[in-house]
C-alpha cells in the first residue's frame, strides 16, 4: 500500500478547501474525489446494476461494508450510509426535459438519456408555444403533492429539495431538437434559434421560483447558488454559443447568483476550451471541464475561480496508477506554476464503477509529494 500519512493529509485537506480553496493558509492542493455510490460493486466484488435500482437496505448495507474498506486505505467514511424511507420521499417533480416535451430513458451501460420529438423548426415552434402556455406549476407537480407535502412536514419534520442544478442549456437544447437540427437552427432560423434559448431561461428560473415556494421560501428569499452540466456546449461555435447558452447562464446566475460568494457552477466534461473567454465572463466560483482543458489554460480565463479536474475519468476508472501519477502530479504542478491556489483536484467528469479505492490513495499521495504550495 502506498506511503501516505493519513491524519496529516485529512487534515490538511480541511484547511485546503477554506475560502472555496484559494485560502492563504492552504498548505496542499485540495482533494475532491469523494467517490460515489456506483463504486461499491466493483471494489467489493458483488454484483449490481450501478446505474439501476438498489433497494435503501441494500444500499445501506454495501455502502457500510465499503466506508469500513475506504477507512482502511484512505482513512475515512466517504458514502452515505442514511437514506430516506419509501414514506419520506416526495411524490415525483416533472422535470426540465418533460416540460419540453421530451422523455427521460435509462441505459446501464451509458446512464441516463434525454431524447425529444421535434424534428423540423415547425415542429420546434409547436413545441414553445406550447411550454409558454403550460401552467409549469400544475405541470411539474403531482395531483396528490400538497397532501404529501403535508404529511412528510409533520411526520418528519423534511421539506422539498430546491432545484439549484440542472442539464444546461445546450445540452437540453440538443436533446430535445438534435445536435445537428440545433446547429443548423443558428443559421436557418436566428429567430427562433434565439427564442428556444430564452424560453429555457425562463423555464429554469419559474421551475426554481415553484419549488422554492414549495420548500417554504417567499420569492427572492431562498438559499443562492446555481449550476449547469452541459456536456454539448462544445459542439457550438463561440458565436453559436454567445446567443444561445451565454444568456442562460447569465440570467440564471442573475437571479440565484447575484453575489461574488454566490454559487456559479459548470460542469462540461467536453472539449469546449474555445468556450473559455466567454464562459470567463461569467465569474464561475467553480468549474469542472473535460480532460483535454487543463488547470493552466483555465486558469488564464478564471482566475478566481476553483478548478474541480482534470484527471480523466477512464484513467481512475481504469486503476492506471502509472497514468494517475501523471496526470495528478501535472494538475498540482500546474498550479503552482500559475501562482494561485484554488485547485480541487478531481477527475474531469464522473466517477464511475471499476474506480477503486487504492486509486484514490494514489491521488492522495501524489498530492502529499508534489501538490504543496
Amino acid at each position: 500500500m502506498l506511503n501516505v500519512d493519513l491524519d496529516k493529509f485529512w487534515e490538511d485537506d480541511e484547511l485546503s478547501h477554506q475560502a472555496n480553496c484559494f485560502s492563504e493558509k492552504a498548505p496542499q492542493v485540495a482533494l475532491g474525489i469523494s467517490m460515489s455510490d456506483e463504486c461499491v460493486f466493483a471494489e467489493l466484488g458483488v454484483e449490481g446494476d450501478p446505474w439501476g435500482t438498489t433497494s435503501r437496505e441494500q444500499r445501506i448495507r454495501l455502502n457500510k461494508r465499503y466506508n469500513d474498506k475506504a477507512e482502511k486505505v484512505v482513512g475515512k467514511r466517504l458514502l452515505k450510509e442514511d437514506f430516506p424511507t419509501d414514506d419520506e420521499i416526495f411524490p415525483y417533480v416533472k422535470r426540465i426535459g418533460e416540460v419540453f416535451e421530451g422523455t427521460y430513458t435509462l441505459n446501464n451501460k451509458t446512464g441516463e438519456w434525454l431524447k425529444g420529438k421535434a424534428k423540423t423548426p415547425q415542429d420546434l415552434e409547436g413545441l414553445l408555444d406550447r411550454v409558454d402556455k403550460l401552467n409549469l406549476r400544475e405541470f411539474i407537480l403531482s395531483s396528490n403533492w400538497e397532501k404529501e407535502k403535508k404529511r412528510i412536514l409533520d411526520r418528519y419534520g423534511r421539506k422539498s429539495d430546491l432545484n439549484r442544478w440542472i442539464r444546461g442549456p445546450v445540452t437540453l437544447g440538443m436533446s430535445i431538437y438534435g445536435e445537428d437540427n440545433l446547429m443548423y437552427l443558428y443559421y436557418d432560423e436566428p429567430e427562433l434559434y434565439e427564442r428556444f434559448s430564452k424560453t429555457i431561461a425562463r423555464v429554469i428560473i419559474e421551475m426554481g421560483i415553484i419549488m422554492d415556494v414549495e420548500a417554504g421560501y417567499e420569492e427572492g428569499k431562498a438559499p443562492k447558488g446555481f449550476g449547469f452540466a452541459d456536456d454539448n456546449c462544445a459542439l457550438l461555435s463561440p458565436e453559436m454559443y454567445e446567443v444561445f447558452g451565454y444568456p442562460v447562464l447569465k440570467q440564471v446566475f442573475d437571479y440565484y447568483s447575484p453575489k461574488e460568494e454566490d454559487n456559479r457552477f459548470q460542469h462540461s466534461d467536453s472539449s469546449m476550451a474555445h468556450l473559455l473567454p466567454i464562459l470567463g465572463r461569467l465569474n464561475l466560483t467553480g468549474c469542472n471541464f473535460g480532460p483535454t482543458v487543463l488547470v493552466d489554460e483555465i486558469r488564464k480565463h478564471m482566475p478566481k475561480t476553483r478548478i474541480d479536474g482534470c484527471i480523466a475519468p477512464y484513467t481512475f476508472m481504469n486503476n492506471n496508477i502509472e497514468g494517475l501519477i501523471v496526470e495528478a502530479k501535472r494538475d498540482c504542478e500546474m498550479i503552482k506554476e500559475t501562482g494561485t491556489k484554488g485547485l480541487n483536484l478531481s477527475t474531469a467528469g464522473s466517477i464511475n464503477n471499476g474506480s477503486s479505492l487504492e486509486s484514490m490513495r494514489t491521488i492522495m499521495q501524489v498530492i502529499q509529494t508534489y501538490g504543496r504550495y
